[in-house]
């Protein structure tokens, strides 16, 4: 039986709500025929927006997405998608399917998406293939309040800036972003980064584009030759960025995300855990740089890769989802949490019909559905601006093809009102797992308990069974003074709130 001693009295740091956020790409389905269906659509919708996907983003308080890649940012010029739509040119979308973009969503309409879901834009600078000077000018363009760039803003309709705050200055500067060294992209974010220019009111957060997996060297180069001005001493950075998917097996045989056995969840397991590793050793590495922890590790694309369902385009990196996503986000998620001293913003890839998708759409505009990594969502939500409480837990290890991973993942925090959030997941996915919970410092009062389970693994939410997988009232907590016990089924997320 797990044992988890909940240290009432032990606040921690603030556990920063940009830990949740979410990701959108000119990549399948995801922007167009999923966010974006246009205001001529039968969908119902807000100036173009599916107004029902935009509902269910709010209702997991998203609080910022990243734009417009990705890859594809690497290739975007942002003048492309200004002013009337239908004088905007059609370009080749080279890394995803080589399908035409129309530049029908651009920056006017991607921070309108944003304005309607309540949620801060993150948007992605091209590097790759653009220009100090074309970086320059779209953050002029967005935040200047006066101005040529200004004027030009406010003929296009909107007349106040947007004051975007969070820039990415490239994307996968290592591979799809230019195929750079270390050393080079550290002289080229120096450059950019000088150009990407605060206006009043409105500073800039800067995010590097920062390693895949376990690449420390990588981490080590950029923040030792650009992490500070060669001059100045002052920080020229305010993020280096992050990238890990959880792809179990091999690259080229990795399989869809059904059907599976014991050993194949096990594996998403074993291969999701390591990302307790990697922040563990960027962590150090960023460390030795900036003891003062002022600069976020933001790991914005982490996830499930499988292969694309079949029948489906290959280069849309469509895929389904089980109860086995939902167990790996919320693993995912004690992560970050467990490292929110220097883990402040995260993105989930993508937000719809791409890799671990909060939600899924028909094709042309039909039904969506929710996918069980909303529902882990929605549980963590309450973990937005809350402090992490301190949580010790004797849950065992199990090992699956030479890694490790907790049988029992949990992490808390405790609300400005008081009350306090206990998240956990059960990654066995044959046995429950028989949790005792103490909680030093105060009395429990059980307020609200929710669990996420499916009748089977494999179980999938559809368009005609959009229910199959959903989180449901939690019974059988039985709550004594300080402790309490219950019992969490198999492969489970559950959210335990006291008062």
């Amino acid at each position: 039986m797990p044992r988890l001693t909940l240290h009432a009295n032990e606040a921690g740091p603030v556990i920063d709500r940009h830990i949740f956020g979410h990701f959108a790409e000119h990549l399948g389905r995801c922007i167009y025929d999923g966010l974006w269906v246009g205001e001529t659509s039968a969908v119902p919708n807000v100036r173009g927006w599916r107004a029902d996907l935009v509902a269910a983003l709010k209702q997991i308080r998203v609080p910022n997405l990243r734009w417009p890649g990705g890859c594809f940012a690497d290739d975007y010029h942002w003048r492309d998608g200004i002013g009337p739509r239908d004088k905007r040119p059609r370009r080749i979308n080279a890394h995803w399917g080589g399908v035409l973009d129309d530049n029908a969503v651009g920056t006017h309409e991607f921070l309108d998406l944003c304005e309607q879901i309540g949620c801060e834009p993150y948007l992605a600078a091209n590097v790759g293939s653009g220009s100090p000077r074309e970086l320059r000018e779209w953050v002029e363009y967005c935040n200047a309040s006066a101005g040529t760039l200004a004027d030009e803003r406010a003929a296009h309709g909107r007349r106040l800036p947007w004051k975007v705050r969070l820039w990415g200055i490239g994307n996968e500067a290592w591979g799809c972003g230019g195929n750079m060294t270390a050393e080079y992209y550290a002289g080229e974010y120096r450059r950019f980064a000088t150009y990407a220019r605060d206006f009043p009111e409105a500073p800039l957060y800067r995010i590097a584009s920062g390693a895949v997996n376990d690449d420390f060297r990588w981490t080590d180069v950029v923040m030792r030759d650009a992490y500070k001005g060669p001059f100045s001493g002052t920080a020229m950075m305010q993020g280096l960025s992050l990238h890990f998917y959880t792809v179990p097996g091999p690259w080229e045989t990795k399989p869809t995300a059904t059907p599976f056995d014991h050993a194949g969840w096990k594996l998403v397991m074993a291969t999701g855990w390591k990302m307790d590793r990697i922040v563990r050793g960027h962590r150090a590495v960023m460390d030795r740089y900036d003891p003062a922890g002022q600069a976020a590790l933001v790991v914005d694309e982490w996830g499930a890769w499988y292969a694309t369902e079949p029948g489906t385009n290959p280069a849309f990196l469509y895929q389904q989802q089980t109860v086995r996503d939902a167990v790996l986000a919320a693993l995912t998620l004690n992560v970050f949490i467990n490292h929110c001293e220097r883990v402040r913003i995260a993105n989930l890839a993508q937000v719809v019909n791409v890799l671990q998708a909060v939600a899924l759409t028909e094709e042309n505009g039909g039904r969506m559905v929710l996918t069980p990594t909303w529902e882990v969502f929605a549980l963590y939500a309450p973990h937005q601006g809350a402090r992490r409480l301190a949580l010790h837990s004797d849950a065992k290890f199990s090992t699956h093809e030479g890694l490790d991973y907790p049988e029992v993942s949990a992490t808390a925090s405790a609300a400005p009102d008081g009350s306090i959030t206990l998240t956990l997941c059960n990654t066995d996915p044959a046995a429950p797992a028989e949790i005792a919970l103490a909680l030093t410092g105060r009395r429990l009062v059980l307020a609200d308990a929710r669990v996420l389970a499916a009748p089977a693994l494999t179980a999938c939410n559809t368009f005609d069974q959009p229910r199959a997988v959903a989180t449901k009232p939690m019974s059988g907590v039985r709550v004594a003074g300080d402790t309490a016990s219950f019992s969490l089924p198999p492969g489970a997320v559950a959210a335990l709130r006291f008062s």
